[in-house]
């Protein structure tokens, strides 16, 4: 049976699941229900382009990257039908030429409401296989596209609203069927939306074309300076002939190839002699453990050029600003990382690792069709 029969399978088993009930609370009262039978139901797989040292992409069984889905999430991403006054969608606060992120510190939501964390990037998402937030408090995409539109600092929108409006539109009413084999426009409900919303986010991954990726498949090569940042930041310098240099203590959470550990930590962005001393609990707020309050994702340093302001907060406006936070040994807090207090970097050594850092940039990802807003 080849993966196209799998796939319908997969799908038709889950439409008959979520078409049992109404678990969108919409109803669809006053509204005719559309046939779309007569609408081709072909799915094909999207294929993936793997990076060299990448880990093979993983999704939920019911939720496998087909074209039709994935062009179904892109449309959604992109549709202000998702924000109650239709002025906002997710691609707000997550911009393309920002590496999916907003460039600001807070992001407005409708009405100019404004959250208290920044947009995380959205690139190799489909990586993030421990949880999704800076508090980790959702474990799929699934689940994590769902949240922003009922956010009453975001989106603040109804879902039932939106399915209402979902089910009336007819591209979208094409795009479900095709995506998902649903037979008549009551098949249309938000858990539909967010699993193609979900594949479109699986879709945004790194190409390979970064400086870096190209240095490690032989076909370019470092300046004297990146590589003098790439020595520092993987404690390479004793190993590689220049044990004078520092440990910049960098790759311990910024794992090669994603550039993050998918874990949390505090790296001292506050002083907090006691767990509760936090502004922000961050993952021990969202699991309930006070252990861990103060501590967030390790977010991915790949085109980390393009996504300041950085951390949690966006306090920090560039990566200078980012490598003295890490020089001076952060704030004092009963978890800080032990690792915050063993980097010592002079400027040169600084400068370089933030040129290491820029060899991360993928700018191919930046200005792809494939992932800008659909005409």
């Amino acid at each position: 049976m080849d993966s196209s029969h799998l796939i319908k399978l997969a799908m038709m088993s889950l439409v008959l699941l979520l078409s049992s009930c109404d678990p969108d609370g919409s109803g669809g009262e006053g509204m005719e229900t559309v046939d779309l039978t007569d609408i081709a139901y072909d799915p094909v797989t999207y294929e993936v382009d793997r990076v060299v040292g990448f880990p093979i992409l993983e999704f939920p069984a019911d939720n496998p990257l087909t074209e039709d889905g994935v062009q179904l999430g892109r449309r959604l991403f992109y549709d202000p039908v998702l924000s109650r006054d239709s002025t906002l969608s997710c691609a707000s606060c997550h911009l393309q030429e920002g590496s999916f992120t907003d460039n600001l510190a807070f992001s407005p939501g409708v009405d100019g409401a404004v959250g208290e964390r920044s947009s995380m990037s959205l690139v190799d998402v489909g990586f993030h296989l421990n949880g999704l937030f800076w508090d980790g408090r959702v474990a799929t995409l699934e689940e994590q596209a769902l949240l922003p539109v009922e956010d009453p600092v975001e989106l603040d929108h109804d879902w039932a609203v939106v399915v209402r409006d979902l089910r009336a539109d007819s591209i979208y009413q094409v795009m479900f069927r095709k995506a998902f084999g649903i037979s008549d426009t009551d098949g249309i409900n938000r858990e539909l939306a967010a699993m193609a919303i979900a594949q479109f986010e699986r879709s945004l991954l790194s190409t390979g074309s970064s400086t870096w990726d190209r240095v490690k498949a032989g076909r370019a090569i470092f300046s004297d300076q990146e590589d003098l940042g790439r020595l520092i930041f993987f404690d390479r310098g004793a190993l590689e002939g220049r044990p004078e240099l520092p440990d910049g203590q960098c790759f311990h959470c910024h794992i090669d190839p994603l550039f993050t550990d998918n874990l949390y930590r505090n790296n001292g962005l506050d002083v907090a002699p006691d767990y509760e001393d936090f502004p922000d609990l961050g993952r021990g707020g969202a699991i309930g453990e006070r252990l861990q309050n103060g501590q967030f994702r390790t977010p991915t340093l790949r085109n980390v050029e393009f996504t300041a302001p950085y951390m949690h907060d966006g306090r920090f406006e560039t990566l200078e600003e980012v490598m003295e936070h890490y020089i001076s040994g952060g704030l004092p807090s009963v978890n800080k990382d032990p690792l915050m207090d063993s980097i010592n970097l002079n400027t040169e050594q600084r400068d370089a690792v933030i040129a290491f850092l820029k060899t991360l940039s993928d700018r191919s990802l930046l200005d792809d069709p494939r992932y800008a807003q659909p005409e």
